[in-house]
């Protein structure tokens, strides 16, 4: 590799880094290049972000409930207090 590169993580994503590393079985390098690669195509292959990708998609569905952006932090709490 003609690059090398030192990075910090917060422990919340090196323990997710570690679990990933044990899954795959691929050392912690090669994750993190191909998580690399993903991101870097995702964002220079067309020029968009990510949510330029979708922009048609948002507000094409239906959920029935005709209130849910005025209310939707309601429903949430609701649906939160319903699984407890």
């Amino acid at each position: 590799m003609p690059c090398q590169l030192t990075v910090r993580l917060p422990k919340d994503l090196s323990d997710a880094l570690e679990a990933a590393s044990r899954k795959l079985q691929r050392r912690n390098s090669e994750i993190v290049r191909m998580a690399l690669r993903q991101f870097l195509q995702v964002t220079s292959a067309d020029g968009k972000r990510p949510i330029e990708r979708v922009r048609g998609l948002i507000g094409t569905l239906e959920s029935g409930v005709s209130d849910l952006a005025e209310r939707h932090r309601e429903y949430i709490l609701e649906s939160l207090n319903n699984v407890r």
